[in-house]
């Protein structure tokens, strides 16, 4: 399994993934689930996949030759992170029909994809998109998506994460979903990966991947827990009917 989230927000782009694949208990592998292209002062995308892994490498796979062939349509050639959106779609159904025309073995070989970035002087644009191709576009009022894991991060960023919120307090909030996600589910875990990318810069940003030795994710852990418990204590004690 795999645990993937990306924020769209006022001031910019945040995505965090985690690296652990398995398949069972005893198949535990690192792989990279954060991918980024680009070209400086002009254009920065980004996509996370979660799911079935041979399905995201292939697509991943395609889009790269697309560029390295010159094929058109590219991730570099297309106009609109809207266009970038249905290629990638376009690229998933390709991926997996290839494999069987089934429809429901397909279901063996679905993932999902998170697609954001900006193009030009356009607007910030954040997808998620669906193992059939298409897709919903991230807003104002649902600043972020996830895919994989996502139910024991998912209450943290519905409490706390905002359009308006700061990058550096979005990374923050973000980092204890993570904390919150691998502390409650084996099959997802360290390293994780950071990306934040800053509104209308048309940059690519290098990243940071968090490993376990990493101070600041354990300080956040170990602080996020204190709270929790601290919070705990300071909430009104029930009557003792309902101890009854």
């Amino acid at each position: 399994m795999t645990y993937c989230c990306a924020l769209r927000l006022k001031d910019g782009l945040v995505f965090i993934s985690d690296t652990r694949t398995n398949a069972g208990v005893d198949q535990i592998s690192v792989f990279r689930k954060l991918y980024t292209f680009g070209v400086e002062s002009e254009r920065f995308i980004a996509i996370q996949t979660a799911g079935n892994l041979a399905t995201t490498q292939a697509v991943i796979g395609h889009l790269r030759d697309q560029l390295a062939l010159n094929e058109e349509p590219n991730l570099y050639s297309l106009s609109t992170m809207f266009e970038v959106a249905q290629l990638v779609g376009r690229t998933l159904r390709q991926v997996i029909a290839e494999v069987t025309e089934n429809t429901q073995e397909q279901s063996n070989y679905y993932c999902s994809l998170l697609v954001g970035g900006q193009i030009g002087e356009a607007e910030l644009q954040l997808y998620n998109i669906y193992p059939q191709g298409n897709f919903i576009c991230a807003t104002k009022d649902t600043p972020f998506f996830q895919i994989g894991e996502s139910k024991y991060g998912k209450p943290i960023l519905d409490r706390a994460l905002t359009y308006l919120m700061p990058l550096d307090e979005a990374v923050r909030c973000s980092l204890i979903s993570f904390d919150s996600t691998i502390r409650s589910n084996v099959s997802v875990g360290l390293p994780l990966d950071v990306l934040v990318y800053k509104v209308d810069s048309l940059s690519i940003p290098k990243g940071k991947r968090i490993t376990a030795e990493n101070e600041y994710f354990k300080e956040i852990s170990r602080q996020w827990s204190e709270t929790l418990r601290r919070g705990l204590h300071d909430i009104p004690k029930p009557s003792d009917d309902y101890l009854e």
